[in-house]
């Protein structure tokens, strides 16, 4: 069942998704050469507590499995779910770090891809795409408009790329509980799937792959891996739908205060 949410639960909200977005940049200034996802991990879980908050991803739980971790950390090829490590981040790299945060009582959720040192002209290019199109679904995520809208636009923009959008793992709504109805897909039809109402928050999170969009489960049985390899990025957003346009609880400003993002689009309705 969808929930809709009343103006003190929105402030909730704002209130999560602003210590997840601040958790993101506390990680951001540690992002560097030799540095291990462990320890970006560590800076998570410490920023997060002393917030009088928890880690909402630590003890997560689907069948019989528990995620170890405060943060999803997600290397190159990796898609999504992947567990820190002790592995040192090296120069080309590109990390996805996806972080989940209770705060009193409402959960917040936000994505980001980092970039380490020098990266690639291909890999640039497949995070500027991944990143715009975040913005293209928001722009979508509007009263009386439905989540094939917001599907259709991500998808349609990735693969005009060449690129291959996930279609096993989707974005979600949010709220008391971290995965909440409905379900937002990045590859669908316009026009289809349910329709957007006022107070619905939803996470909107592309996840788009340099080649195949076809992925598998890693020997962890948590990390999702692209099919051929090649690597894979994710941007996740929180999105109040409103009259007009939808207000995005989260943020990336105070990420991209403390590093630069060459491979950032500025989004244009364009």
């Amino acid at each position: 069942m969808v929930h809709l949410k009343n103006l003190q639960e929105i402030q909730h909200l704002r209130e999560s998704a602003q210590l997840v977005s601040r958790t993101l940049a506390e990680v951001a200034g540690h992002m560097r050469e030799g540095v291990t996802t462990l320890e970006l991990d560590k800076v998570a879980e410490a920023y997060i507590t002393g917030h009088n908050a928890r880690p909402a991803f630590k003890g997560y739980k689907v069948g019989r499995e528990v995620f170890p971790s405060t943060l999803c950390t997600s290397v190159n090829q990796q898609v999504v779910h992947g567990i820190p490590n002790d592995v040192p981040l090296k120069s080309g790299d590109i990390v996805s770090i996806d972080c989940g945060v209770h705060l009193n009582g409402y959960y917040g959720d936000s994505a980001y891809t980092f970039g380490v040192g020098q990266l690639s002209d291909e890999v640039i290019k497949l995070c500027h795409v991944t990143y715009d199109s975040l913005y293209k679904g928001i722009d979508k995520s509007r009263v009386g408009f439905r989540v094939g809208d917001i599907s259709e636009a991500i998808q349609s923009y990735c693969e005009g790329h060449g690129y291959g959008v996930v279609r096993d793992l989707v974005g979600h709504g949010i709220g008391r509980s971290l995965h909440e109805a409905p379900q937002v897909p990045n590859f669908g039809r316009k026009g289809t799937g349910r329709k957007l109402k006022k107070g619905l928050t939803i996470c909107i999170e592309p996840m788009i792959n340099m080649g195949t969009h076809e992925v598998y489960t890693g020997e962890d049985r948590w990390t999702i891996n692209t099919l051929d390899e090649l690597p894979s990025a994710h941007y996740e957003h929180m999105v109040l739908i409103d009259k007009g346009e939808a207000e995005v609880l989260s943020t990336f400003e105070y990420i991209e205060n403390i590093i630069e993002a060459p491979y950032k689009l500025e989004f244009t309705n364009g």
